[in-house]
């Protein structure tokens, strides 16, 4: 079965805009891209399937560095796209995914409240919502690209809402 993923909207949360201190952000955000997916496929497609198909999908040719979503795009983030998988990302249950972006968000203290609403409606919503959600581990220094190496932090979730027929594609990083 072809799997076609349809890119609903996007969405950006720039700490920035949040913390009035230059050096407080860390220069962290996060980027939030969901697709729509058919009934047919909500019934019949498997978890592997769908990240195949996200992985195919032009929206996720995208180095996460300013340039944005190129069509003919080599790179994913800070490695190869050619080098990512389905197999590569590992299932998680939503509260190690929440423990993993609490860790990120909260490192420097307590975090605003305009800042906390927002990863709220836009990432914490979507994980209590998701009937899978999968993390893109670390791949290494040999998948980085030429460049790869300008995130400290680079997380990547991917959840499939089955119900709503929609995957999101949520990377918090920073540059």
């Amino acid at each position: 079965m072809d799997t076609v993923l349809a890119h609903e909207e996007s969405g950006f949360i720039n700490f920035r805009h949040h913390l009035p201190d230059a050096m407080e952000h860390g220069y962290r955000w996060v980027s939030i891209k969901q697709l729509r997916f058919s009934a047919r496929a909500a019934e019949s497609a498997g978890d592997r399937e769908l990240l195949a198909a996200l992985i195919g999908h032009e929206q996720f040719r995208d180095d996460y560095a300013g340039g944005g979503v190129m069509p003919e795009g080599t790179r994913h983030g800070p490695y190869w796209r050619r080098l990512i998988t389905a197999d590569l990302y590992e299932p998680l249950s939503q509260e190690k995914a929440v423990e993993i972006l609490r860790e990120w968000v909260g490192p420097r203290g307590e975090v605003p409240a305009g800042l906390e609403a927002e990863l709220q409606r836009e990432v914490f919503a979507r994980l209590a919502a998701a009937d899978g959600i999968h993390y893109l581990g670390e791949l290494g220094d040999e998948a980085l690209h030429d460049w790869g190496g300008v995130h400290e932090f680079f997380h990547e979730f991917v959840l499939i809402d089955r119900s709503a027929g929609r995957l999101a594609l949520i990377v918090a990083a920073d540059d």
